[in-house]
């Protein structure tokens, strides 16, 4: 049995250099991203680490924030694709939203909205029209809202993105978090 394990950790050192697992390892371009990565563990490494091993998927980290002390949202470019993870606090990725394209005209944003005039339970992803906006009172010092195109309500209990209707939907300029600044 000891020479069994011996032979075995030898045969791991001498095969190369071994890395943690972070979730990106079986992702090909061109392949479905989202299946890949879900139930994923994703790794603790530094990101400029996990960048440099997956060059090959031009893969680029983006940010994240904090969604509930028991969900976090991460955002990656992969493959020149955005998609927005859903992971639980051991690193788990419970859903994934491939993010379609977004600019100045039409923002990234999360946060809190208003439906219909009401504040809006729970956090928001959307993709908002810079074009179409609205002065109404908010709890910032911009009070302009601007409607939505796309929008998702994160559902922190089942770590899903539930897609959502847009008709009522506004959004403060507080929440754009587009890399070129937004508005």
């Amino acid at each position: 049995m000891i020479k069994t394990l011996n032979a075995l950790a030898f045969l791991l050192l001498s095969c190369g250099e071994a890395h943690a697992l972070d979730g990106f390892e079986t992702i090909r371009c061109g392949s479905n991203i989202p299946a890949a990565l879900m139930g994923k563990r994703m790794s603790n490494e530094r990101v400029v680490i996990i960048e440099a091993r997956h060059k090959n998927l031009r893969l680029k980290d983006l940010g994240g924030e904090e969604v509930s002390d028991r969900l976090n949202s991460v955002s990656w470019l992969i493959c020149g694709n955005e998609f927005i993870l859903l992971e639980n606090t051991r690193g788990i990725v419970r859903d994934v939203l491939p993010f379609p394209s977004h600019s100045k005209k039409s923002p990234e944003f999360t946060g809190t909205c208003q439906i219909n005039n009401q504040e809006s339970p729970g956090e928001i992803v959307a993709l908002l029209d810079s074009e179409v906006a609205y002065d109404k009172p908010y709890d910032s010092q911009d009070k302009t809202l601007f409607a939505a195109r796309m929008a998702w309500k994160i559902d922190e209990k089942n770590g899903r993105f539930v897609k959502m209707a847009t008709d009522g939907l506004r959004c403060p300029r507080a929440g754009i978090i587009t890399e070129d600044g937004g508005l």
